[in-house]
């Protein structure tokens, strides 16, 4: 038992020191706006919570897209004129990056010198994996004690540490290969150079040798 503790202190650390994926920006308008997106690294499989809230703002509109960066390009959900507190749930499909991509655009009757003072403000906050669990909600449902549902958030973020060294390893693995494969590809180069070389050399000698020959300067 005393041996597991320095394991659960370096979890509980670990816990605690996740990164916060806490956002307060201010989103100006245009007519055509561009996307202002917030990318995230995430794994397959991994949950993500986004929660967005709206500030005010008259004659505008706040479309957010949530999609990745694979090469399939996946679209999870596009909302359009979200206002307030706004909650949205996916599940990564691939490895790399999630973004969550905002647009405010501006009613075309707003006179265009208007334009420029027109913006709203969006506090956005995304959670990942653990992070996105509602532990609040499993220890309702299945009547867990306070440090049950400790113990749980532990059991999450462990998880996702063994998951996260598991993607090293197979990457690391990935390199190795990658790796192994450029040497003997250099090593097959080098050897075609260095045969290439001397058979260029042994080439050379003898049309030098007939171009003496010719010239009658060596019998």
């Amino acid at each position: 038992m005393l041996t597991s503790v320095p394991f659960l202190v370096l979890a509980l650390v670990l816990l605690l020191a996740q990164p916060a994926h806490a956002i307060k920006f201010s989103l100006p308008a245009y007519r055509y706006p561009p996307a202002k997106c917030i990318w995230n690294s995430v794994h397959p499989n991994q949950l993500v919570i986004v929660t967005a809230n709206v500030g005010p703002g008259a004659n505008q509109r706040v479309d957010v897209e949530i999609v990745d960066s694979s090469a399939q390009k996946n679209q999870y959900l596009n909302k359009k004129g979200i206002n307030g507190e706004t909650r949205l749930a996916v599940t990564a499909h691939a490895e790399g990056e999630v973004g969550v991509c905002f647009r405010n655009y501006l009613d075309h009757d707003v006179p265009h010198e208007e334009t420029p003072s027109r913006s709203r403000v969006i506090d956005l906050d995304i959670d990942i994996g653990a992070d996105a669990v509602d532990y609040n909600a499993i220890a309702a449902q299945e009547s867990l004690s306070g440090l049950e549902t400790e113990m749980r958030k532990l059991e999450g973020i462990v998880k996702e540490i063994v998951d996260e060294m598991d993607y090293l390893k197979k990457r690391e693995e990935r390199f190795s290969s990658t790796n192994e494969s450029t040497n003997t590809r250099v090593q097959k180069f080098g050897t075609f150079t260095f045969f290439a070389l001397v058979g260029l050399g042994v080439w050379q000698i003898f049309h030098l040798r007939s171009y003496f020959k010719r010239k009658y300067l060596i019998d």
